[in-house]
């Protein structure tokens, strides 16, 4: 338990500490947000306003995981293993996709960084080398990941052939890394609800690891590999985004930018893919698949009817435009986004008492 809370607190830290310093330096190089020219008014005055600030998200996350794990090294000598590295891949691969994306707005001034067919192979490399490596199985026969659809643990009449496996896998690395993405669209929503979300995988996770079937046979046990591991990774990156919510709170000094958005949202899906809950992440991720879901449909709808369902796409944007300020929408999606983890800890939990007859 002590190495996961020094995962969280140097993943805070250092994210609390590092961000002024990132603020200033990007201010002095230019590194300054562009605002869509058709978004609410209120966002012109957020123009210029620093980006890239998941670059330090990102550096959080990685140096308050290794710290962990010196201090692990020292008690009873753990290592890092497949699983941490490969959710660490995942972070840094999209978080390059997504630097490259933000790099091109700054340096072109534009609202729009890579084209969508370029950002689609990115996250298409990353996703399905993930996905791949995930299911190379190690001495003892055992991978990372296992080709059945999981909601709270696998449902083996839904295992599929392992090359339909990876596509499901890509489409589930981009689908969260892009909804991620769309909702970073307020001061400190996309940051506070990820953190609320790499919460819930730190219980997830440590709870397997207290009944993992390869220390514990017992009823209702776990079959998932290095789940200590996957805590050590969510709790250093939900104490990055706390760190980073300091400054990214209204009024934002700093934006975490697509480099964040992209890590993050990959980050989420990787978490589900080890410990077996994919289907799972869709009700604690809630408020992320609401805003995709928002989009999707304005768009096929405008294009059928030439009419909108909502004023704006994503879905904040709606609420913002109907007079709701933009604090109010943050924190209401923020209540939002605690419910449906409370829920979604629920039906975990209440998985894990069905085995336990209790």
């Amino acid at each position: 338990m002590k190495s996961v809370l020094i995962a969280a607190s140097v993943g805070l830290i250092i994210s609390i500490l590092v961000t002024p310093l990132a603020i200033k330096a990007f201010r002095r190089r230019g590194f300054g947000q562009e605002i869509r020219d058709d978004g609410p008014e209120t966002h012109l005055a957020k123009k210029g306003t620093p980006t890239m600030g998941g670059t330090v998200m990102v550096l959080a996350t990685v140096v308050g995981y290794l710290v962990a794990h010196l201090f692990l090294l020292n008690q009873d000598g753990r290592g890092v293993t497949a699983t941490g590295l490969l959710l660490l891949f995942l972070l840094i691969g999209l978080g390059t996709v997504g630097f490259l994306d933000d790099y091109l707005k700054i340096r072109y001034r534009r609202s729009l960084g890579l084209n969508k067919t370029a950002k689609l192979v990115g996250q298409l490399l990353v996703g399905v080398t993930f996905a791949v490596l995930a299911l190379i199985e190690d001495d003892n026969g055992d991978a990372v990941a296992t080709t059945a659809i999981s909601f709270v643990r696998d449902i083996a009449p839904l295992t599929l052939p392992a090359f339909l496996f990876v596509a499901v896998a890509y489409l589930f690395v981009a689908g969260f890394s892009n909804a991620v993405n769309l909702t970073d669209g307020l001061d400190g929503l996309a940051a506070g609800c990820s953190a609320m979300v790499f919460a819930s995988y730190v219980i997830i996770s440590f709870w397997q690891f207290g009944h993992d079937c390869g220390t514990a046979l017992v009823d209702g046990c776990y079959t998932v590999r290095d789940p200590l591991d996957v805590t050590l990774v969510a709790a250093a990156a939900m104490g990055a985004c706390l760190g980073f919510l300091w400054w990214n709170t209204s009024p934002a000094r700093i934006f975490m930018g697509d480099t964040g958005s992209l890590a993050l949202g990959g980050l989420m899906s990787g978490l589900a893919v080890v410990t077996r809950t994919e289907l799972l992440l869709v009700v604690l991720g809630g408020l992320f698949v609401a805003v995709t879901l928002s989009v999707v449909i304005q768009v096929a709808f405008f294009r059928a009817t030439r009419r909108r369902v909502f004023r704006m796409a994503p879905l904040h944007h709606h609420f913002e435009l109907a007079g709701w300020a933009e604090n109010t929408v943050i924190v209401r999606f923020w209540l939002v986004t605690g419910m449906a983890v409370a829920f979604g800890l629920g039906l975990f939990y209440a998985d894990w008492l069905s085995f336990a007859g209790l």
